[in-house]
């Protein structure tokens, strides 16, 4: 089964697209090697609205929101998750709204840290970001015209979420499920058993369309994401052999595995690597000098 990844984007800056009946997706101009052409936040509704992922701390981003919303109402405003790409300018649009926020929670890593481990992504974290609403998984949010059903899908951070748009068969994906890209697995923000147990969650639901975080829409859906758990079972079997033959960090891995992958991405590979690793640690198919660390050493287990 073959991964096909579908970089056609037109990022339409400063323009409400409508990709479904009443949802418009507005993409932020905050474009990078890890948010594509930039992050979508979406309006839902007809006559009173609710936002998801209102996007980065962008004054320019909120303004085209606010032209976008046109005056009406805003009754709820979504949160996936707290990187700072999707959650912070949901404060400024509260103040300008009077809507509340709702996510799962609390910026939190998927682990505790290790004694004397740094968190090299914090600086792309939310910190600060606290919801007027916890979401529970599985809880309906009722708007006017619409209700938006919370699946919980940490695996990307802890506290991820994808918001179901119940009756339509839309999925707001936010980042576990992209069809530009896969998802970054960082720890000890994000957790590969974690990832793909909602991975499998998702592929057990029957939504006809994913509308993700960055880049354009995944309409067959359950074929990518077996698709994609595949490749992500692929790459488990390639750091598998590259330990079996004779590997045994996570620099020398990249640069096997990830050869032909942008170098500005190799950082971000090192730590998806990493993600696998503690999987396999934790399923004792590898095993690491004391607990499995970025610069730790890991060799066939037993």
């Amino acid at each position: 089964m073959t991964l096909e990844f579908d970089t056609r984007f037109d990022p339409a800056y400063a323009q409400a697209v409508t990709v479904a009946p009443d949802v418009q997706r507005i993409t932020a101009r905050n474009p990078s090697p890890f948010t594509f052409h930039g992050t979508n936040s979406y309006l839902v509704g007809r006559d009173t609205l609710a936002v998801i992922d209102p996007g980065p701390d962008d004054d320019q981003h909120l303004e085209t929101l606010l032209a976008a919303i046109g005056g009406r109402p805003v009754s709820h405003i979504f949160v996936s998750h707290t990187h700072r790409d999707h959650s912070p300018l949901a404060a400024k649009l509260k103040q300008r709204t009077g809507a509340p926020v709702l996510a799962e929670g609390p910026h939190r890593p998927a682990r505790r840290l290790r004694i004397g481990e740094i968190n090299p992504l914090d600086a792309s974290a939310d910190l600060g970001f606290v919801p007027d609403v916890a979401l529970a998984d599985g809880s309906l949010t009722h708007g006017n015209g619409w209700t938006m059903r919370t699946v919980l899908t940490p695996g990307h951070t802890a506290n991820h979420a994808a918001f179901a748009l119940e009756g339509t068969g839309i999925l707001f994906s936010a980042d576990h499920v992209m069809a530009w890209a896969t998802s970054i697995v960082a720890p000890p923000d994000g957790a590969m058993a974690d990832y793909m147990q909602s991975l499998d969650r998702l592929i057990e639901r029957d939504d006809r369309l994913l509308l993700p975080g960055h880049g354009g829409p995944v309409s067959k859906p359950r074929s990518f994401m077996r698709a994609l758990k595949a490749h992500r079972k692929m790459r488990e079997g390639a750091i598998l052999e590259r330990i079996a033959d004779g590997d045994r960090t996570i620099k020398d891995m990249v640069a096997a595995i990830y050869c032909d992958t942008d170098p500005r991405l190799h950082g971000a590979a090192g730590l998806s690597v990493l993600a696998h690793l503690e999987d396999l640690v934790a399923r004792g198919l590898v095993a690491t000098e004391g607990d499995a660390a970025i610069d730790g050493i890991f060799t066939p287990a037993g």
